[in-house]
């Protein structure tokens, strides 16, 4: 196991923000996070201030450390936020412990299509059914209370995300059942572009290309918009200065940048901003009124 203290960051927060549909509470261990990304997995508890992952050292920095964008500071971030735009701040506010994960491309590619005129619930679901069906049964460590009341580690079985070849090799049958409703074809069309050797070369591309070069190769995608390609610059390719623009957001813009978000003052990290933004949307709890999306 492995403790280490991060700042501004929250289990609930980031999986309520959109970004990742697998990240949820261990629902037999109050306080407890699983997490599956890249074909790894991990348990994590935040005690005080402290988070207790588990992994070893080694692990945790070869690949939670980046997953979790450690080596960015997000309190830099917020502080260069115009102190007049009380929106903003009250956004950065609720949703302060947000932060842009570092997601493997291909997860991100099925998961956004897959998120088109959906919501949050639905996308977990389907993302957790097509790991189900087509994913590769691994075996990872989980955390659980021990009878002293102290942590200890357990054998986890878990869900590796399939290859572009599984989903590929399925067919739109293979697909059918997993509430992808008309993105199924969309979802069938990445696979085949991503599969084999030639895929392989399309993601580095992708991969090693800049904001806007990426964001056109997405576009040449059966399914992908500006929105989703948006997101996948975003979420799959951490271009931070990428800003989707959902039904949400532009609800947003429209109350409260009526003449425009100042894109060109934040364009290294508007898209950090969004998440903070889209977060307080979905998730504000009215005054005097008890709830959840």
């Amino acid at each position: 196991m492995y403790r280490i203290q991060i700042k501004d960051m929250d289990f609930e927060q980031i999986a309520r923000s959109g970004q990742c549909f697998r990240m949820e509470p261990n629902e037999e261990e109050h306080g407890v996070w699983r997490i599956a990304a890249s074909g790894r997995y991990v348990e994590a508890v935040k005690e005080d201030d402290v988070f207790l992952f588990s992994c070893g050292e080694k692990e945790f920095q070869d690949m939670w450390a980046g997953y979790f964008d450690l080596q960015t500071d997000y309190g830099g971030f917020k502080k260069r936020v115009d102190s007049e735009d009380s929106y903003l701040k009250e956004a950065m506010e609720w949703g302060w412990g947000v932060r842009i994960l570092r997601q493997d491309l291909w997860e991100m590619l099925v998961t956004f299509l897959i998120s088109q005129n959906n919501n949050i619930t639905r996308i977990t679901g389907s993302v957790k059914e097509i790991c189900k069906r087509f994913g590769e049964k691994r075996i990872g460590l989980g955390l659980a209370v021990s009878s002293d009341g102290g942590w200890v580690e357990r054998s986890k079985s878990y869900d590796a995300f399939p290859e572009p070849e599984d989903l590929s090799s399925a067919g739109l049958r293979g697909l059918a059942g997993l509430g992808l409703g008309y993105r199924d074809k969309y979802i069938l069309s990445i696979a085949k572009a991503c599969s084999g050797p030639e895929g392989r070369e399309w993601l580095l591309r992708l991969k090693e290309a800049d904001y806007t070069s990426a964001h056109s190769l997405l576009m040449e995608q059966y399914g992908i918009g500006r929105k989703v390609a948006d997101c996948i610059c975003l979420f799959g390719l951490h271009h931070v200065g990428a800003f989707p623009v959902d039904t949400h957001v532009r609800q947003i813009l429209e109350v409260h940048y009526p003449q425009g978000f100042p894109l060109e003052r934040y364009q290294e990290y508007a898209g950090i901003l969004q998440q903070y933004m889209f977060y307080y949307k979905v998730n504000k709890i009215p005054r005097g009124k008890l709830g959840s999306i």
